[in-house]
Order: structure tokens, then C-alpha cells, then sequence
């Protein structure tokens, strides 16, 4: 009598192997989750996946280089998904240029795309009004911490209370100006409010005399936001308001462009 294959290796080779990569990217979604480092009990845990299979799978990405083991036999993600995660971000900042271009049209104000790496906001995209050019921080590939941005609050909006905190207290609350938000409880008490309304503000938390609003894309492939940025004198609560809404326009009809699946491999 011929003995039948482990239901997991014969659902792999009905896939023709498809199962063990979706699985492979599980494992670095959790791992990105949880802070991009994590122990395999807690991998296989939240992945709701076997032990055995974790292990192997890890392993192998471990050889591949998109995994790495720690001292303490905990896991962390590798350097090589660093050429992946910018990649990635140079074809989602093409992709968003003209909805970008079309935001500005309409408000005047600069519009800004930016990502989430690792613990840090990276701006892969920038459109200028003609003729209105004002130099700010929101320069492409520039990288600054969450806490004290538009962009920052409106993507750890969607994040648990205890992740925020925890990213807070690896990257710390540097003071940029007199305005920036230096303790975890501020800075939660203004996530709520994020919450309630549906975008985030940078009210001179980053640099002086610049006002940014910013609301997340959704269901985006990494966590991402965009925003507007402008002189306080310009950016007042009214206008700030209309930002939002069309900002929030523009974030669904990326999301859709998104989701069209040519972004991370085109």
C-alpha cells in the first residue's frame, strides 16, 4: 500500500510550491509587525503556523539573507530586503506623481508621499507648485522620525497604542522645535485625536513656520501617507480641512493603483 505524503508537502505540490512562498511572506509581515525582530515561538504563534514549519522556512530565509539570526536566538529581518523596501519606494513614488501633481493643481501647496522604513518616515515623492517654490525637510529620500510629523501620526493612527509606544521608545522623541511632542503620552492623546478625524497635522513640530497635514493610503502595500505642506500663514484651519478631504482622494484612488499589483514587482 503506497504511503500518502504529509498533507502539507502534497498541498505544496498541488501549488507547485505557491503555499510555501505565501508562507514565506507571512513570516516577514510578522516579523515586520512585530518591530522586525521576533523568537520563533512567538513567529509560529502569530503566524498560527506549525513550529516545524517555521523553522524550516526561517532557515531558509536566513540563507537567502532576508533573515537574520540575533545573539539571543531571536530573528530579525536581513539586509536584503533593504534593496527590495528602496526599489519598491522609487516605483510607488512614480506611480503617485501625477495624483500628486493633480492635488497641487488644486490646493497650491506642496504635496508629499511617504513611507514607513523600519522606524522611520522616508519621503519617496514631491510635487511643487509653479512658481510658489518654498524649501522644507520634505525633500525626496529625505528620512526623519514619526513623532514629529503629519506623515509620522497619520500611519501609527493605525497601529495599537503599545506598538506606537514601542517604536517610540527605539527611536526616542528628539526635540526639533518648541512645539515638537517629546513624551509617549502626548503623542498617544494626539493619535486619537488622528483617529477621530481622519488625518494628522504637524503643527511646527518639525520645522518652524511650516504647518503639513497627512492622511494614510489604504490597504497599502507598506504603511504610507500623504501629505501637504505649507507656511502656518497660509495653512489655516479651513484650509487644512479642505487639504484633508482632498487628500483623502487622492490616497484612495492610489490605493487602487496600488492594489493593481505592478508597483512591487514592475
Amino acid at each position: 500500500m503506497r504511503k500518502e505524503p504529509p498533507v502539507e508537502q502534497a498541498s505544496e505540490r498541488r501549488t507547485g510550491g505557491v503555499q510555501s512562498l505565501e508562507r514565506a511572506f507571512r513570516i516577514l509581515e510578522v516579523m515586520a509587525d512585530a518591530g522586525g525582530i521576533i523568537g520563533l515561538s512567538q513567529l509560529a504563534e502569530r503566524s498560527e503556523l506549525p513550529l516545524a514549519t517555521i523553522h524550516r522556512l526561517v532557515r531558509s530565509l536566513v540563507d537567502l539573507g532576508y533573515v537574520r539570526q540575533e545573539a539571543n536566538r531571536q530573528y530579525s529581518l536581513g539586509p536584503r530586503l533593504m534593496r527590495l523596501a528602496a526599489e519598491s519606494g522609487k516605483r510607488i513614488g512614480v506611480v503617485a506623481k501625477p495624483l500628486l501633481t493633480e492635488a497641487v493643481e488644486e490646493l497650491g501647496e506642496s504635496v508629499n508621499l511617504a513611507i514607513l522604513d523600519d522606524d522611520e518616515i522616508v519621503y519617496v515623492s514631491q510635487v511643487q507648485p509653479t512658481g510658489n517654490f518654498m524649501r522644507m525637510f520634505t525633500e525626496v529620500g529625505r528620512r526623519t522620525l514619526p513623532h514629529s510629523t503629519a506623515v509620522g501620526k497619520a500611519i501609527l493612527a493605525g497601529r495599537p497604542d503599545e506598538e506606537v509606544v514601542a517604536l517610540l521608545g527605539r527611536t526616542g522623541m528628539p526635540r526639533r522645535t518648541a512645539y515638537t511632542l517629546t513624551t509617549p503620552e502626548e503623542f498617544l492623546d494626539v493619535l486619537r485625536v488622528t483617529r477621530e478625524r481622519g488625518y494628522g497635522t504637524d503643527e511646527g513640530e518639525q520645522e518652524l513656520g511650516v504647518r503639513c497635514v497627512a492622511v494614510p493610503v489604504p490597504h497599502a502595500p507598506r504603511p504610507m501617507a500623504i501629505s501637504m505642506s505649507g507656511p502656518t500663514t497660509r495653512m489655516d484651519d479651513e484650509t487644512v480641512e479642505h487639504a484633508a478631504e482632498v487628500l483623502q482622494g487622492v490616497a484612495r484612488e492610489l490605493a487602487a493603483e496600488l492594489g493593481a499589483g505592478d508597483v512591487l514587482i514592475g
